[in-house]
């Protein structure tokens, strides 16, 4: 089976230090992988046997160009995973649909007031690895932040500044195919402190609650995915909650627990003879 792993040649794909231990996976499950710029017009996508969508993380701003590029290689060859799910999972509007407790949002609209919080988050809602998030304890400026996004025509998201990231950090939980790999505690953003290779994420066992919560997320989208990641928090009361669902693009931690790219790689050709 001949795979396309898809990549993008724009830098930010530099930070990509799983593609070769998913390739050299893949090969051992009797995949032949090979990564492809998805933007590269002389690729003809029926030469595949699938598409599996793994860091294109250029596409932040040119989101429809790549949800149409989804669409047309899914017309000739199977994509992981799927375009509509792609569609859907591009836009943390997403949140508004999901019926499970998220972080508390406030989708800012103009003229509007901000939502009384001690400290803010103010993002748009088509973004990834806090680009064009701002972190204010100043309602002033929280607000001029949602205003200047929201004059660029962007949906802009508002939520308060979770503090127990500070100690208990984001619990990423990743499931194969529906079944569950791993989980890591990862590195807090907005900190102040950069993330490093050393400290970006140690593994964790996810409590009771925090696979309960997960399991509801994924219950609440299509089955048999090939990959996802159920990002978690908890509130200031410990109630655990989704503050985002990775169906796209998300980092995998394959490097963090030894068994997880067999794991991936098998989910895969099981779903090829599918």
């Amino acid at each position: 089976m001949k795979v396309a792993y898809v990549t993008t040649d724009h830098p930010a794909a530099e930070l990509d230090d799983e593609r070769e231990i998913a390739l050299a996976a893949w090969l051992g499950a009797g995949i032949e992988g090979a990564p492809v710029n998805w933007h590269d017009p002389r690729v003809d996508w029926s030469d595949f046997d699938a598409a599996v969508v793994r860091s294109p993380w250029d596409y932040i701003d040119r989101r429809d160009e790549f949800v149409a590029w989804a669409h047309r290689v899914e017309s000739v060859t199977r994509l992981f995973n799927p375009a509509p799910v792609i569609e859907w999972n591009t836009d943390k509007t997403y949140l508004r649909t999901l019926g499970v407790p998220t972080v508390p949002t406030h989708w800012a609209e103009s003229g509007t007031d901000l939502p009384d919080w001690d400290e803010y988050v103010v993002k748009p809602a088509v973004s990834a690895g806090a680009r064009d998030t701002v972190r204010t304890a100043d309602r002033d400026a929280a607000a001029g932040h949602a205003a200047k996004l929201l004059a660029e025509g962007r949906t802009v998201m508002v939520q308060p500044y979770v503090a127990s990231v500070e100690q208990e950090g984001e619990l990423s939980l990743l499931y194969f195919g529906g079944q569950f790999s791993h989980a890591v505690r990862r590195h807090p953003m907005l900190t102040g402190v950069a993330e490093t290779r050393e400290n970006r994420a140690t593994l964790r066992d996810p409590d009771d609650d925090q696979f309960a919560l997960a399991e509801r997320v994924l219950a609440a989208v299509p089955p048999n995915l090939l990959y996802a990641r159920v990002d978690l928090v908890r509130m200031p009361d410990g109630e655990p909650v989704l503050i985002e669902l990775e169906l796209t693009e998300p980092y995998l931690f394959l490097r963090d627990e030894l068994a997880a790219p067999d794991l991936f790689a098998e989910t895969l050709a099981e779903m090829l003879k599918g």
